[in-house]
């Protein structure tokens, strides 16, 4: 029996290290050969620069880099193909595109056809749209390349069955969103369906600053049943065995399960953070613990992706800090083994305070006084980040950064938000999710009442909607663009929907000067929600 043998390198790249992840390319397709004994190995879309590269893309070098990374892999003489995706100009246009080295020779390219430029993508800023087929002979079998979005549009497989293909190669750097596996499979599915050869797809993993790539690279056979899928979150090499003499067929291989929703969600932010700390070269990260359920979330995080001892706590109490809290804290920092420190901002406060009197003489106290607080643990931590080389992690929800419910200079003050695209309820049901691996968080942080404590008694349903609710109102206009009418309609109250939609409308210019945080969503606040700050826009149908 004939068989096919190809190695999927689901590759966490570098972005802009075009040498770095040349070298990567190089160490896999060796492996793979000396591993797993393949006939070729594929990578994901735009390796070479890693994705997305942004405004680099513009860069006058970036053709003279990407010719010496190409050079680099042909004078390495792998002895198997080695599919990779780079950018790459051609009479003046820049294309997205895939290639195959063999034997030391570049011999076939193909330019991605369908250039997404919706949400977080913005490709044709960039690129020029490829028209034409790729084939080239695998071990005896009619191959065809595509990238990515690609495999979203029927006619670039319909254009490569057209061309004799018995096999569809496809390249991609697919980010994550809650749910994205199932749609994945399901695209390629159908397009192998209608193409009637089995579709290899192999997925960029690792974060990229808001980004999250997942992994979960799959392999569908003609009928388009999966019958491979990687692990998903895991940078490794996968090999496939395709049989290849009579027709084209996958039989069943290894398939790691999909994670359930609160699972793969937990796995992006801890990917998405470790990887935004070590690319950037922070020694490590410190917080503000305060007792609450958003930053216990995000210590337990913290630990997780970078390990106890490059992880720093610190509580900042006032007297408006319950003993709970404090005791919470300490507990959780405890469980952790986190280096944890407890420092008052009360006399900080104070020369606040008293330096601003005649400034503040004959007003009433408001949330100046609250902001105040915030503002004071902010100078704290962003200290302790300047002398110690550790990134700030900030901890406001989704919820939180949709309505404004945040201090600038304070409590968002830092360089990364890991809950930034993550509402309240889910950040209570992740907090459950995370002490089913070991019970990290206190549980009266989980169970007791929402409470920023910047004022006596206070709660954060004395502001705002319960978020049981605030969360749905602030789905259906945040991520699925409703009017208020239109929530309204769904049986709202019209006027804790008002309410909602004037915070979120108001408070732009907040989430602007926000710190980068990563997405799990199909809108989060960032690269793929763009409204005006300054904007005369009413609210209503």
């Amino acid at each position: 029996m004939s068989s096919l043998i190809i190695a999927l390198a689901q590759l966490n790249t570098y972005v802009g290290d075009i040498p770095g992840n040349t070298q990567k390319v190089i160490e896999f397709a060796r492996r793979a050969v000396g591993e797993l004994h393949a006939d070729a190995v594929i990578f994901p879309e735009l390796t070479l620069t890693g994705y997305p590269p942004e405004d680099l893309l513009l860069r006058p070098s970036l053709d003279l880099r990407i010719e010496r990374a190409l050079s680099e892999i042909k004078a390495a003489n792998l002895p198997l193909a080695v599919i990779v995706g780079y950018p790459k100009r051609v009479d003046g246009k820049l294309f997205n595109m895939a290639g195959v080295i063999q034997a030391g020779e570049l011999i076939a390219e193909y330019a991605k056809h369908c250039l997404p430029n919706y949400q977080v993508f913005d490709e044709k800023r960039y690129f020029s749209a490829g028209s034409k087929a790729c084939m080239f002979n695998l071990k005896g079998v009619p191959s065809a390349l595509t990238i990515c979005e690609d495999i979203w549009f029927p006619e670039p497989m319909a254009q490569a069955k057209a061309a004799g293909a018995q096999l569809m190669l496809n390249l991609n750097a697919s980010p994550y969103h809650q749910g994205k596996q199932s749609e994945r499979e399901a695209i390629v599915a159908a397009r192998a369906q209608e193409g009637a050869m089995p579709v290899v797809y192999v997925n960029l993993v690792g974060g990229q600053d808001e980004l999250v790539f997942d992994g979960g690279s799959v392999v569908v056979d003609a009928q388009g049943k999966t019958q491979f899928r990687a692990p998903a979150y895991d940078e490794a090499l996968f090999s496939v065995d395709i049989q290849v003499d009579q027709g084209v067929v996958v039989p069943p291989q290894a398939l790691a399960a999909i994670p359930n929703n609160h699972e793969a969600v937990y796995q992006a932010l801890v990917l998405g953070m470790r990887d935004y700390v070590n690319k950037n070269r922070f020694k490590g990260v410190v917080l503000g613990l305060s007792g609450g359920i958003d930053s216990a979330l995000t210590l337990a995080m913290a630990v997780d992706a970078l390990g106890a001892d490059r992880v720093e706590a610190v509580m900042m109490p006032f007297r408006y800090t319950s003993d709970l809290s404090k005791d919470d804290a300490a507990e959780q920092a405890r469980r952790m083994g986190v280096r944890y420190s407890s420092i008052s901002i009360e006399p900080m406060y104070e020369a606040f305070m008293a330096q601003l009197a005649e400034e503040f003489a004959g007003t009433k106290r408001d949330t100046t006084e609250e902001n105040l607080q915030a503002r004071c643990r902010g100078v704290l931590l962003m200290a302790i980040s300047n002398k110690k080389g550790y990134l700030v992690l900030t901890t406001g929800n989704k919820s939180e950064m949709a309505v404004g419910y945040s201090t600038l200079y304070g409590d968002m003050a830092g360089g990364f938000d890991a809950l930034k695209d993550v509402p309240k309820t889910l950040v209570f049901a992740l907090a459950k999710y995370r002490n089913t691996l070991g019970e990290v968080i206190p549980t009266t942080v989980i169970t007791r009442p929402p409470s920023a404590e910047l004022a006596p008694d206070q709660k954060d349903e004395d502001s705002l909607p319960p978020y049981d609710i605030l969360d749905q109102i602030l789905y259906w206009y945040v991520e699925q663009d409703l009017s208020a009418e239109a929530i309204i309609a769904k049986g709202f109250a019209r006027d804790q929907v008002e309410r909602a939609v004037r915070l979120v409308d108001v408070n732009e210019y907040k989430r602007r000067q926000a710190p980068v945080g990563i997405r799990i969503s199909q809108r989060g606040f960032g690269r793929d929600r763009r409204y005006p700050i300054t904007s005369g826009w009413k609210m209503g149908d």
